[in-house]
């Protein structure tokens, strides 16, 4: 199901998962027009189940996001599909256009369109990709890690630090140096906390009968492991805001790039912003809807203290013609 889209509303949400509908639902029931673009590509789509999501552990991510829109619509939102490909400002307010050539009005923007996760080019880790090949313990540590085979390779600038946190779910932790061996503190302490090092390159992670059955080295070697911990590079999904003048930058930790905010999400353009995983790369979806929905209310306090100002204007006005007369 999906809504008509119209011309003109006082909010158009960008992005159509946890935060963006989150922003949607507080948006609507400040009774403001609010349309929430979905491209329907979430993130987390590959997973069976969101966890650490008081109320709703293990839902569905899919049913969670359905669940959202019908939530939306209920207090009289729209949820439309569609893929934004460009911004611009138009007067006091931008015009948003969609990849079939759609466009709409909106007097504030809030973006939530998330990021895109970019693998290790190893064999087999995309098709595994949230199911037995995972980034984050407390997103799938208590079902893909609890006392498994872990291996966790070394892809990024994070993975020492996952190796140690891994070792919370599991006695049974390798770190695979791969493109980034420990240095020699880091090596230390994954020698206290019981993590075996495996130096060389790996090429593959391979499956047996459906299910992950171990890292394959390029000199030949299979070191059996059940579950794999990769550090993606999070890209946040914002190349339509440059006509804004709106940039991902890189992340101070070298994880990828992101959209810098204010705390609640207003961005250095006026009128323009952001929650969720576009801004926060380590938010899950419980922290990506508060995010929306605390962005959604300072949306609502600006257009509030807009229409404030506007008011006065025209209450002197109204008084200064009536005094004359």
């Amino acid at each position: 199901m999906t809504d008509e889209l119209r011309n003109d509303y006082e909010v158009a949400v960008i992005g159509g998962g946890a935060a963006g509908l989150s922003g949607g639902l507080m948006l609507a029931r400040a009774r403001r027009s609010v349309v929430v673009l979905d491209a329907g590509a979430p993130r987390n789509a590959p997973a069976e189940g969101a966890h650490g999501l008081l109320g709703l552990e293990g839902i569905n991510p899919l049913e969670l996001l359905e669940r959202g829109r019908g939530e939306v619509r209920g207090y009289g939102g729209e949820v439309v599909a569609g893929e934004v490909t460009g911004a611009s400002r138009v007067g006091d307010g931008f015009v948003v256009t969609l990849a079939d050539g759609r466009t709409v009005r909106a007097r504030r923007l809030l973006v939530t369109t998330g990021l895109v996760d970019e693998l290790p080019a190893v064999a087999g880790v995309r098709e595994r990709w949230g199911r037995d090949v995972i980034h984050c313990p407390y997103c799938h540590g208590w079902e893909a890690a609890k006392d498994r085979a872990v291996g966790v390779l070394g892809s990024g600038p994070m993975s020492v630090h996952q190796a140690l946190l891994f070792r919370q779910w599991s006695d049974d932790v390798t770190y695979f140096a791969h493109e980034r061996p420990p240095s020699e503190e880091e090596a230390e302490q994954l020698a206290a906390r019981g993590v075996r090092v495996v130096a060389g390159e790996v090429v593959a992670v391979e499956t047996t009968d459906e299910r992950l059955s171990g890292v394959r080295m390029a000199d030949g070697r299979l070191v059996e492991r059940e579950t794999v911990v990769v550090a993606s590079r999070m890209v946040a999904r914002a190349g339509f805001l440059e006509s804004l003048g709106l940039r991902a930058e890189e992340h101070p930790a070298g994880v990828g790039e992101y959209v810098p905010s204010e705390a609640g999400g207003r961005t250095s353009v006026e009128g323009v912003w952001v929650a969720g995983n576009v801004t926060d790369l380590t938010a899950q979806v419980g922290a990506a809807a508060a995010a929306g929905a605390m962005a959604a209310a300072q949306i609502n306090a600006d257009l509030v203290a807009e229409e404030t100002r506007v008011a006065v204007e025209a209450h002197r006005a109204s008084f200064s013609v009536g005094a004359e007369a």
